[in-house]
């Protein structure tokens, strides 16, 4: 199957660096041509999933925004421009947990949204994770960083407390390992 093919793009709204949108020219593989196609620029951005020696999840109970009430997550924030997904993961585990991890294993990128962007998300499992500092966060929103059994993650994703799509793709994914 053949791709589709951007001809051209405008920009029609700027918010900086957290928001970019953006109208399309582009070419199905069929030849029909669609314009003004919307996408939407977001920062990449990466989710940890990280376990003490202990066997604990370091998992966040947080607000977010656009969720009602709290909701379990995992580490996570956006890559910085030129930056390496893995050192941004490390970068955030430390800055939001205080902790670092001996042993990282990728879990996959995945686009956000198929047919219009939205950035990418960039899932890591890190193990042997021990507190080295104190948090250094910049969070915006309210958290709590709790240290969760394996059963406990588990009985969370099945009983829908990871309220983001994201936060549930990687927690899921992580627990195959």
């Amino acid at each position: 199957m053949d791709s589709w093919k951007t001809l051209s793009r405008k920009t029609i709204l700027d918010k900086g660096k957290y928001l970019r949108i953006e109208d399309h020219t582009i070419e199905l593989p069929d030849g029909r041509i669609i314009e003004d196609w919307p996408w939407i620029v977001t920062p990449d951005f990466v989710n940890v999933l990280a376990v003490t020696p202990q066997g604990k999840y370091l998992i966040f109970r947080q607000t977010k925004y656009s969720v009602d009430g709290s909701s379990l997550a995992p580490v996570g924030g956006y890559v910085d421009p030129g930056e390496d997904p893995l050192a941004a993961a490390k970068r955030e585990l430390l800055e939001e947990t205080g902790y670092a991890a001996e042993s990282w294993t990728p879990l996959g990128s995945f686009p956000i949204d198929g047919n219009r962007g939205a950035g990418v998300a960039h899932y890591f499992l890190a193990t042997d994770a021990r507190k080295v500092a104190k948090i250094d966060a910049d969070d915006l929103e309210e958290q709590e960083l709790q240290l969760l059994g394996k059963d406990e993650v588990q009985k969370a994703l099945k009983a829908g407390e990871f309220k983001l799509l994201p936060w549930m793709g990687i927690v899921a994914l992580a627990m195959q390992y």
